[in-house]
């Protein structure tokens, strides 16, 4: 059964809608209210605040920190300085992707390692002969998102000790919020401006108080899940388990993804240190993938036809959808969507899919498999580059 996470006492007093979920073991919120509407319009109007305390986070210290980090992902880590964010993969000996992150060099010898999944026997195993240590540290750092247009002006306004003001993109800094000690990364999961707050697990609560305080003039309101799901496929964000498997969970090889596959990379940096796998992914890089991640549009006069056929109006999908369904070129599969949504900000449908590389060139014409009516059809698509969501303020 699932257990609340630090901010538990608060989430649960404002969940009007009792929709709840289970994210690695913690209650998460689906939604506050009976619809998302108003927490995904925060994000990108305003301000949402999200319990994102699942993660799985590790800290990692010690002479030969740097060499394990850098032995296990897929980015120069070398390079990283203290103070910098990466957004990351690591790999298994066939350069398939366990899972992705993000890493944060907190100090000379000191990472903070985040995770979608549990992945400490992984490091310790990669940890072999070198001088470091490995803390799982999930169940004492609580972790809120504070993302949208005015998350800056919020903690500008209850921020000590640190310039939120010039705190650049995927960079993270100490700071006191309401004389509590936290950690700010200008990070998220929405491709908005954004922010990521990492507190002891005991002060979970007082942030939380602190930060909807000073969020009341800006507009601050708790997010859950399906609003935080339609902002990450707009910004054309992964999701594990849904647009990719984990090469551990993986039954066939169709299941496992090399980072090529998944539109990560950009992310290997295939002539720095050895890392896992690196050697099978020097191949590739040569051959090319034979699959890529892309984005689609999905025709909207195709859809309002296949809807005027059944004597129906277009039905627009409530949530976003985690169900992958086939897409077709010329009536034969090339690929499938794994991740779709009714843009609000775009007003577009539109989905995150995997499918033969031939087919993968922007603009390119396909299928996709809609349910209209309880039956089977086939809507036009438009392959189109990610994101599809990428404002100015993000990286400003």
């Amino acid at each position: 059964m699932p257990i609340g996470t630090c901010f538990h006492t608060r989430t649960a007093a404002l969940c009007e809608s009792m929709s709840w979920r289970d994210w690695a073991g913690y209650f998460a919120v689906s939604t506050y209210e009976v619809h998302h509407e108003r927490e995904y319009n925060a994000i990108r109007n305003a301000a949402a605040l999200i319990d994102v305390s699942p993660l799985f986070k590790y800290r990692v210290t010690g002479r030969d920190a740097t060499r394990l980090v850098d032995r296990v992902v897929t980015r120069d880590v070398l390079k990283m300085k203290p103070g910098q964010v990466a957004y990351t993969h690591w790999c298994d000996g066939r350069g398939k992707v366990i899972d992705d992150g993000t890493v944060s060099r907190l100090e000379e010898d000191v990472y903070r390692w985040t995770a979608a999944e549990p992945n400490l026997r992984w490091i310790h195993m990669n940890s072999h002969g070198l001088q470091v240590r490995v803390e799982d540290i999930t169940e004492r750092l609580g972790a809120l998102a504070l993302q949208g247009p005015t998350s800056r002006a919020v903690l500008e306004s209850c921020v000590d000790g640190a310039d939120i003001s010039h705190l650049k993109y995927f960079r993270v800094t100490p700071a006191r919020v309401a004389g509590i000690d936290v950690e700010i990364s200008r990070t998220g999961y929405t491709g908005d401006l954004g922010y990521e707050i990492w507190v002891p697990w005991e002060k979970g609560e007082a942030l939380w108080d602190a930060l909807m305080a000073a969020g009341r003039p800006y507009d601050i309101t708790p997010a859950g899940m399906l609003a935080l799901d339609v902002a990450r496929i707009e910004a054309g964000l992964l999701l594990l388990d849904v647009d990719y498997t984990s090469s551990r969970k993986a039954l066939i090889p169709a299941q496992q993804y090399s980072p090529y596959e998944i539109g990560l990379g950009r992310l290997v940096h295939l002539n720095k240190a050895p890392f896992v796998g690196q050697q099978v992914l020097r191949a590739e890089a040569r051959s090319g993938p034979a699959r890529q991640l892309v984005g689609l549009e999905v025709d909207w006069d195709d859809l309002d036809r296949l809807h005027d056929a059944a004597g129906l109006p277009p039905q627009l999908p409530l949530t976003a959808s985690r169900v992958s369904v086939p897409v077709y070129k010329g009536g034969r599969q090339v690929g499938k969507a794994t991740s779709s949504t009714w843009s609000p900000t775009l007003k577009k449908m539109i989905a995150l899919a995997t499918v033969a590389s031939d087919h993968a060139a922007p603009g390119a014409r396909l299928e996709m498999e809609l349910t209209v009516n309880h039956e089977r059809k086939q809507v036009g698509v438009t392959v189109h580059p990610l994101p599809f969501f990428d404002p100015l303020r993000k990286k400003a």
